[in-house]
Formats: C-alpha cells, structure tokens, sequence
C-alpha cells in the first residue's frame, strides 16, 4: 500500500465549475461541500441581502451573478429555489437558451423527482434530483451535518452512478427514490422533522406557561430519549396516557389545554387519535380502555375551540 501522502482537496486539480443558483440554506452549503471534494464553485445568484450573507459566509470570493450567468460559467448547477419556484425557473432557463448541452442539472426540492427538468433534459442537460434529508441554519455547521446525511436521489438510469458519486462526495449517503414516490416521500420527512419542530415550540410554550423557567432542559433529554426509542423500536415505544388508555388524564388535559391554549386543542386531538391507532394495532392500548378514550377524543373535537363552555 503505498503511504505517500494524498494532496489536500484545496491542492487537487478542479474537477467541476459549480454554480449556484438560489443562495437559500441549502444552495451555499452543498457547493461549500463540493468545494471540499476538490470542485470549484465558480458563481452564485441571490436576490435578498440574506442570501447574499450566505453566500458571502459558505462561498467567500465567489461572485454573485444572474442565474443565466452562473449557468454560463458552470459544469454542475444547483438549482437550490423553492419547490413552487422550480418549474417556472427550468423553463425560463431553457427557453433563453441558458442551458447548455452536457451541463449537469441538479435540484434539491423533495418533492420533485428528475421529470421537472425535462426541458433542461430537452436543452442537452443531465438532470439529477439529489435532496437533502437534513434541516439547514445557512450556516457552516450545514456543510458539517451533510456527513452521514441521507439524500433522496432521483435521476435517468443511466446518470444514476454519476448521482450517487456527487452524494458521497458530499458526504451523505444515496437513498434511490422512483418518480412517482418522490411526493409521497417527501410527505414523509415533512410529517417527521417541520411537524416535530412544532411540536417541540408548543410543548415549550406550554411549559413556560406552567412556570418551568427552562424548558428546553426538561425537554432535551426526554425527548432525546424518546427519539431514539422510536428510531430503535417504532410503535413498541410508545408510551404516556394515551398508550395506558388513560381516559381521565387525556380528558384532563383537554380541558387545560382549552382553557390555557385553544390553539393546541386540535393538534392534540389528532395526534392522540393516531397515537390510538397506533398503540391499538400493536397490541399496547387494550380495547377495553380504548372505547372510553376514543369517547373523550371525540367529545373534545365536539366542544368550541375558543375556550367557551357549551
């Protein structure tokens, strides 16, 4: 094995001329990641003073520029808008003619699969959908986190390999997603991580209501060990009132939750019905307890949101 020393990336030939367009979170922090590959970013477009920041933290030195600018000087173009944004974007490029034949085309929505840069395809482009299954803070933790990070890959059979080599270079790990499932599963980690975060805001709130002047202490290592549990063992983690068929403590927490916080009434509503499901399919929450728990559920959606008596 030979044990001459390897050159750093910043030393090794530039491989690809990467650009940016849309200087969101995400957009800056995977082209910083490249740029640790041995890529070179070589242009960014960002419209509000925020983006601009971002670009100018992750991708000092490289120049902000118009998207069909940053398409004229790049190999591999990230397409980092919002989902809403996309389409129009890929069509507006193609037409004007930004698009050129050869040029790696990738977006990071979750929602879109590699269908949604068919008239790039149609240009000469090589269309990849590479999603990120990570939360982005448009700062340099963002490229740390991407180590070990899982990214929905979704792009023609043929370009699949090439795809797979751009999210290891990063340092995550490629999860093939067929076309059709990209919404589906895109549902999926918006149900898990933008659903958990309010979860996690409320229970705060409602602590600092209760008087707990630290309430992300209390809460971090419950729910630290909570998460984990789940990731370990699904539905067989389950726990709390809800799982026990705690028809009196779910009641009582209804009422306090009408009283002090209306707002979290129906959220808690629909959570404890799926919560019953689940603990009911697998075995947890017994059918004797369930009907009368499944009564007071039913009865709290019945009653009036504003805290009225009826």
């Amino acid at each position: 094995m030979s044990t001459s020393p390897q050159p750093e990336p910043k030393d090794r030939p530039a491989r690809l001329g990467v650009g940016v367009v849309g200087a969101g979170r995400v957009g800056p922090a995977l082209a910083a990641a490249l740029q640790l590959a041995g890529h070179r970013p070589v242009a960014v477009s960002g419209v509000s003073d925020a983006s601009r920041r971002r670009a100018a933290l992750l991708l000092p030195d490289v120049p902000l520029m118009s998207p069909a600018q940053v398409l004229e000087r790049s190999d591999l173009v990230l397409l980092t808008v919002p989902d809403d944004t996309l389409p129009g974007l890929v069509e507006g490029l193609a037409e004007t003619g930004a698009v050129r034949p050869g040029q790696l085309l990738v977006h990071t929505s979750g929602r879109y699969g590699a269908r949604v840069l068919d008239p790039a395809l149609r240009a000469g482009a090589l269309p990849l959908a590479l999603h990120p299954a990570m939360t982005f803070t448009g700062t340099p933790v963002d490229v740390q986190r991407l180590a070990g990070c899982s990214f929905g890959v979704t792009a023609p059979e043929e370009l699949r390999l090439a795809a797979e080599a751009l999210v290891i270079e990063m340092g995550g790990e490629p999860e093939w997603i067929s076309e059709e499932s990209r919404p589906l599963y895109h549902a999926a980690l918006a149900l898990g991580a933008n659903h958990l975060v309010t979860l996690v805001a409320e229970s705060m709130d409602l602590l600092r209501a209760a008087g707990v002047e630290a309430p992300d202490r209390m809460l971090g290592p419950l729910l630290g060990a909570a998460l984990d549990n789940a990731l370990r063992s699904g539905d067989a983690a389950l726990t709390g009132p809800v799982a026990r068929g705690d028809a009196g403590t779910v009641a009582a927490h209804v009422a306090e939750l009408r009283k002090h916080a209306p707002q979290t009434v129906a959220g808690y509503l629909a959570m404890a019905r799926a919560t019953a499901d689940r603990a009911l399919a697998h075995g947890l929450l017994k059918p004797e307890l369930a009907e009368d728990l499944l009564g007071v559920l039913a009865d709290g959606a019945a009653l009036p949101d504003d805290g009225s008596d009826r």
